[in-house]
Formats: structure tokens, sequence, C-alpha cells
């Protein structure tokens, strides 16, 4: 973080959008701030597109008048309703809303709203690093109004309330989520009452809508430690609220001296692992949801000890409805989501044993373009505290990844169509639509992935006749 002057700061606001800014509202003879998070991130040096402006007086009396002065180009959006506006002009965008008080019903997260002073407005922020405020009128340009100590509390890394932190979580619980992904995004240390206030007011999450909960969610699992956020939404006692399967992870049951390792530390393990690697918000699902099917499954056995069979197939099958209640997308997104889930246990099956070929040729044709990803799932959860067998296993993987390659530039097998299609098996056997048709389909399929026939045309044909020759079919020519 670097500390700035007001001199400073008026340097690093030197530009055409504020200094328009400053003589628009001068013009009005109305104060102006910019204010929040575009304030935070320029002490943080971190980029920022948003830009928030509070205006001491009618917020969208001075985004017209900023419109205009814009000039061609510029569209401005109004919603009376909520007094706020909206300013764009190419890749300039500028929120507008008049300073204001608020106050709440218990029932509701939304506010009533009064006109106020700078001061209303600070003391209504959610947290002290975005309640600061610069003025950009022109007698005041560069000066940084900060009530709170919100810079002192960024400097040693803090999130803290501006007030009560009971009153603030209680009127609008949303912001619950929102300190705990502030503190994952920037690394923060969420300040001692703050977090207290956390513990008592979780309850108060359930009037907050599943969208706005899941916008949190994905922008703290897209944070670059994810893991983090989760064990702060688990320590607050939010987790088992929000998310009641990814709680159920947790815990460390012992039978005859024998437990099994805690499936929620692995899991945000196995989370930060494709967090490191990659930043697609979906993948970073399917390692949190890999191994959600575990509670399920999970059984003792004398001999084998404790038991996950199947926990990927119940896993895959438990993501609708996870998506559903959190009102996710039940897309091509989930479905990928479940694919992952579902196979994830495969490529390490394969490492354990011999990699065959046949193996090999499955996983590719079953993953399809996914591939990828579903590889770096799997070395992802490779979390075995012996060195020597994690070595082991990743080694074994490159191989895995080397007949990849090897085999789609020989064999061409992702997401490939079996050479002789339904159509043109029941115009060779005369046949209409029915059971032994996709049975020849797909013992053509099986040969190929198999390794008996070669994916071409020619050897998909005579292997079709020859099968068929066994079902007493013989061709009509």
């Amino acid at each position: 973080m670097k500390l700035y002057s007001d001199e400073d700061l008026a340097e690093l606001l030197d530009r055409e959008e504020f200094r328009l800014l400053s003589r628009t509202a001068d013009g009005l003879g109305l104060e102006c701030y910019v204010v929040g998070g575009y304030v935070r991130d320029l002490f943080l040096e971190r980029p920022s597109k948003d830009i928030d402006i509070v205006v001491v007086g009618s917020g969208l009396e001075m985004a017209k008048a900023y419109g205009e002065a814009l000039g061609k180009g510029a569209h401005v959006s109004l919603f009376k309703n909520f007094g706020t506006a909206q300013v764009r002009k190419g890749s300039l965008e500028v929120e507008f809303v008049g300073a204001r008080k608020e106050s709440y019903h218990r029932e509701s997260r939304n506010p009533i709203v009064e006109d106020g002073t700078l001061e209303d407005d600070q003391n209504r922020r959610d947290f002290t690093i975005n309640a600061m405020a610069i003025c950009l009128n022109s007698d005041r340009f560069g000066e940084l109004v900060d009530p709170f100590d919100g810079l002192y509390d960024l400097e040693d890394r803090i999130i803290r309330t501006p007030l009560d932190p009971d009153i603030t979580f209680s009127d609008d619980p949303l912001r619950m989520m929102r300190c705990i992904r502030f503190a994952t995004q920037l690394n923060f240390y969420i300040e001692d009452e703050t977090f207290s206030s956390l513990e008592r007011n979780r309850e108060r999450i359930s009037i907050i809508s599943k969208e706005r909960i899941s916008e949190e969610l994905n922008k703290i699992l897209l944070a670059p430690v994810p893991s983090k956020g989760f064990i702060d939404l688990d320590r607050s006692g939010l987790l088992e609220l929000i998310f009641p399967e990814l709680s159920a992870l947790q815990g460390v049951e012992t039978v005859n001296g024998r437990g099994h390792k805690d499936v929620f530390l692995h899991t945000l393990e196995v989370l930060d692992n494709v967090a490191r690697v990659s930043g697609d918000l979906w993948l970073r699902w399917a390692a949190l949801l890999h191994d959600i099917g575990k509670p399920r499954t999970k059984k003792w056995e004398p001999v084998h000890g404790w038991t996950f069979y199947n926990h990927n197939f119940v896993g895959q099958k438990m993501i609708p409805g996870i998506f559903d209640r959190m009102k996710l997308p039940k897309n091509e997104k989930m479905k990928y989501v479940q694919k992952m889930v579902e196979l994830h246990m495969r490529p390490i099956a394969i490492v354990d044993d011999e990699v065959t070929d046949s193996a090999v040729r499955r996983l590719l044709f079953d993953a399809g373009d996914d591939i990828e990803d579903l590889m770096t799932l799997c070395e992802a959860d490779i979390t075995s505290k012996n060195e020597q067998k994690k070595h082991r296993l990743l080694d074994n993987f490159k191989v895995v990844r080397q007949k990849l390659k090897d085999l789609e530039k020989s064999d061409r097998i992702r997401n490939f169509q079996p050479p002789v299609d339904g159509m043109e098996i029941m115009e060779l056997f005369g046949l209409e639509p029915s059971a032994i048709v996709g049975q020849l389909k797909s013992a053509v399929k099986d040969a190929i992935l198999d390794g008996v026939i070669s994916n071409n045309h020619d050897e998909a044909l005579e292997f079709v006749i020859k099968e068929a020759l066994k079902h007493g079919l013989s061709p009509l020519k």
C-alpha cells in the first residue's frame, strides 16, 4: 500500500474525467466526492474501473449536467426511485448518488432513505476502508475525508465497520458476506469485534436472496486464496446456514484407531491448488464440490477401513439440487461441474494401475474438450503428506498426459463419433430403429476405444459386419 498526501491525490486525479466532474459540481454549487472502492484501490495501487460519486444535493442533477458536459456519445441513465444515476461514454462509467442517511426495518435489507450530509453518507458505508472520500471541488480538490481512519485500517490490513457492527450487519446482512469476501480478496484480517458480530448476527442471513449470496460466493471463489473465505464462513457459523453440504464435510471419525482425513480441509486444499493454476470460476466450483458426495457414502469396513464408494457419482447427482437452491445457472456450466465431479476419480485410477492405452482412450472420449481441466483438477487432488507418494503420482500423471497427447494425435478419439453410424447400419442390414442397432454402434465404439480396430470407416464397417453375423444378420449387399 502507498500513502499519499492530499497534493499527491490531487495529482493522481488530475485527469479529464475528474476535472470535468469538478467543473460541473462547481458550476452547480454542489459538494462532490469520489468515494468507496475507487478511493480504497487508489491507496492499494489496484486497478479500479468503478467510479462512485457522492453529491451533497441531487445526484440526478449532477449526472445530467455531467452527461451534457461529456458531450456526444455520453449516455445518462436515471434511476429516480433509488435516487441514483449512471453516466457512460466509451469505457468510462460513473455512478452518482446524492448523500443520504438510511434506516432499516428488521425484516428487510431495503433501507428507508433520506437526504443527508457527507457524514451521514459515510456513516452508512459498510467498512472503514470503503468509507473514505476525496473531494473533487476545485477549492478542495484531492482532499481526503476519512472520519473512521480507513487509511490506517488499510495500512494494518484490517476489515472493520465504521459504526457498531451489530447494527451494520443486522441492518443489511449481506454485509456479512461482503466482510468475508473483502477479507479474502485483499488478504485482510477481520477485526475481533467485527468477527464476533458476524457470529452473533449469522441467522440474519436468512433474509438475503440466494442470488446475492451466490454472487459473493463466486467472488470468494475467484480470490487468489479462496480457502481463507470458506474458513471464515465456517468459523463465523455462516457456512452451515448457506452451504450445509459443504459444512457436512467437516470432522474426522475414528474406529479402532483408524480415522479418515478431514474432507473439508482436503477440499479447501484442492481448491487452493486449482486457484494457483486456473482462474476459471466453474473449475473452482468443481474443486469445491469434487468430494461433496463423501458424507453420504462414508462407510466403515473392517478389512478396508473407511470407504467412500461411488462418492463421485453421488456427488454429481447432488449438484443440480445445490445449483437450484443457490440460484446458480442450471445450464452447460452446471453440466461441466457435474462432469468434472463424476470423472475426477478416473485419472488417479489409471495412475494407480498400469497406464493402458484402452483406459486412456476411454478417459479422453468421456472427458472430451474438458480433458485438460479434468487433469488439472486431478493433479490438484493429490494432497498426500507423504512426499514420496505425492511425487510418484505426479510423475505418473505426466505419463498419462503424454499418452493423452499421443493417442489423440494417432486415434483422434476426443469427441469422436463412430465412423459407422446407426443410419448406415440400418441401411446395410435392412433394419428399423431397434436395440440391435444401438448394440452394434456401441460395439464399434468399444472396439475403437479398446484398440481392437482403428478409428476409420473401412475397419469399422468390417467389424460391424462380423458382429452382425453373430446375431444372424447379413448385409443386404
